[in-house]
C-alpha cells in the first residue's frame, strides 16, 4: 500500500541537523570549567592537563539534545558548553567510519571501528521529546586522537547561551504553562537555527538513515490503516 502525502513525516526520522556554513559544521560537548576554559584560551580541547581522552568522546550536532545532557550546563562536571568547529571533509571522515549501535551485538569487524553512532530522540528547548531522532556521535582510539588535534578548528564557549535558554525562556514558559516554540529561541539569540546537513549517499548506508525513515513511515502507514480499520467495526458494531 502506498503511503499517502499526509502521513509522511515533515523531518525523516533520521536526519541530520546542524548550524553550519560554507567551510564548517558545529558540533556540541560540555566539560568541567578547568577544561572549558583552557581549551577557549588555547583553541585546543586537551589544554588542561586535567583532560583525559577516556573510552569514547561524544559530540553532537543538536543544541536541544546538548541542552537535554548537560540541563542547560547545570550538570556537575558539563557547567561549560563548548560550540566546536569542523570542516566538513572532517566531519564526513568521522561518519565514514562510523557502525551504528543501539545495543545490538556488534560483528568482530565493527568492533574494531573508532566511531559508534547512536540515534536518540530529537529534543525540543524545553527538553520536550520529538517524534524523529538525533544523531549523537561517539569517537574512540586512533580517530579520537586524530580529532582532538586535527579535527577541530575552532571552540567558543557558548554557556550563556544555555543559561540564558533557560532563565530567559524555558522557565518563564514553563511558568506560564505556554507552550515554547523554536522560533522564539532563535529569535532571541538563545539557539541556533539548525536546517538539514546532507551526506552523500554511502553515508546515509552507512547511518542507517535511508532504512530507518521508510521503516518509520511504514510503521506510520500502518497504524493509521489500524486505526481506520477499528473505527470501521466500531461503527458497525453501533448499527
Amino acid at each position: 500500500m502506498a503511503a499517502s502525502s499526509e502521513l509522511k513525516p515533515s523531518i525523516p526520522y533520521r536526519q541530520i541537523r546542524a548550524l553550519y556554513d560554507d567551510e564548517t559544521i558545529t558540533v556540541y560537548q560540555a566539560y568541567c570549567p578547568s577544561i572549558a576554559l583552557a581549551a577557549v584560551e588555547h583553541q585546543k580541547l586537551n589544554a588542561s592537563p586535567d583532560f583525559k581522552l577516556g573510552r569514547m568522546t561524544w559530540i553532537k550536532p543538536s543544541w536541544c539534545w546538548m541542552m537535554y545532557r548537560c540541563g542547560y550546563a547545570e550538570k556537575k562536571n558539563q557547567e561549560h558548553v563548548l560550540a566546536l568547529k569542523m570542516k566538513h571533509s572532517d566531519f564526513l571522515k568521522v561518519l565514514k567510519g562510523a557502525v551504528v549501535c543501539h545495543g545490538q551485538t556488534l560483528s568482530a569487524e565493527d568492533r574494531k571501528k573508532d566511531v559508534r553512532v547512536q540515534w536518540d530522540p530529537e529534543r525540543g528547548p524545553a527538553l520536550e521529546m520529538l517524534p524523529y531522532r538525533s544523531i549523537q556521535i561517539g569517537i574512540s582510539g586512533a580517530m579520537a586522537k586524530w580529532w582532538i588535534e586535527e579535527g577541530i578548528v575552532g571552540i567558543e564557549d557558548v554557556t550563556g547561551k544555555a543559561k540564558g535558554l533557560w532563565e530567559d525562556v524555558v522557565e518563564p514558559a514553563r511558568a506560564k504553562g505556554r507552550k515554547l516554540e523554536v522560533e522564539e529561541c532563535v529569535e532571541k539569540g538563545l539557539m541556533p537555527r539548525e536546517t538539514e546537513y546532507v551526506v552523500p549517499e554511502d553515508v546515509e548506508g552507512i547511518l542507517g538513515m535511508q532504512a530507518e525513515t521508510r521503516r518509520a513511515l511504514a510503521f506510520a502507514t500502518f497504524e493509521e490503516t489500524r486505526k481506520r480499520d477499528m473505527a470501521v467495526t466500531d461503527a458497525a458494531k453501533t448499527e
